[in-house]
């Protein structure tokens, strides 16, 4: 998956320990073995726009999600920072387009297996946001339904958010490979879309140092919005 040239990410927050940036889908943090079609990475390009500043991932997300990244400006801040991931201390919060009408509230607690084969506890809440009919034919159905909605991860299992909602047959929408194969070639097809509809929106926990509550938010990107206008979805404010 390729993203245009970047030579700037939006800065989201910024004190004398950390920088928050808004990641754009599509973009790695950071290079690997596993991706070698990349030629950009988020580590390179905010290590440039700073000066040279070295930076370090206190996190991972997808390369296919978008939002809120944090760094650390040394290594002993990005260690801290990641106790607090490792501690459950960090509240995530991730906007998602899926199949289907999903859950008002539910509470997914389903292990997930890495590509080393280890099995961890993996729990994520949901929240149901809005939801979305359109007169699109689909399989057997005459119409075309989706939902946007809230995940918060309690765990930080790979892919979590994105297998839970597969795991209720609410895939999320451009997700490969535990999507659906079938609602990504229509995107694709009837309006252009090729991004995983994955957004990590909002990141709050107490800053290492000074004890203070920091909360850390990133706007929906452009392609994500597009979708949310063509589907006729929604977003409320909420706390």
């Amino acid at each position: 998956m390729s993203v245009t040239t970047i030579t700037e990410l939006e800065i989201l927050y910024q004190d004398e320990d950390l920088i928050a940036v808004n990641k754009p889908h599509g973009l790695l943090v950071h290079r690997t073995r596993l991706a070698m079609d990349a030629d950009q990475f988020a580590v390179q390009i905010l290590r440039s726009q700073l000066m040279g500043q070295h930076v370090y991932p206190c996190h991972r997300i997808d390369r296919k999600t978008g939002g809120v990244l944090l760094f650390a400006l040394d290594p002993e801040m990005a260690r801290a920072i990641q106790d607090e991931f490792h501690a459950g201390k960090m509240d995530k919060r991730y906007l998602a387009i899926v199949r289907g009408w999903f859950p008002e509230e539910v509470t997914i607690d389903y292990p997930i297996t890495n590509h080393e084969g280890k099995t961890g506890d993996a729990i994520t809440e949901f929240t149901r946001l809005a939801t979305t009919e359109i007169d699109i034919p689909f399989g057997r159905h005459p119409t075309s339904r989706y939902s946007l909605i809230e995940a918060r991860p309690l765990t930080g299992r790979t892919h979590q958010i994105r297998r839970h909602c597969d795991h209720i047959f609410h895939p999320i929408i451009g997700d490969r490979p535990h999507g659906c194969n079938k609602q990504n070639k229509l995107f694709l097809e009837k309006w252009g879309m090729n991004t995983m509809l994955l957004h990590a929106r909002q990141l709050s926990f107490t800053h290492p140092r000074t004890g203070e509550a920091v909360k850390i938010e990133a706007p929906i990107q452009s392609e994500f919005q597009r979708m949310m206008k063509v589907l006729g979805l929604e977003l409320e404010n909420r706390e």
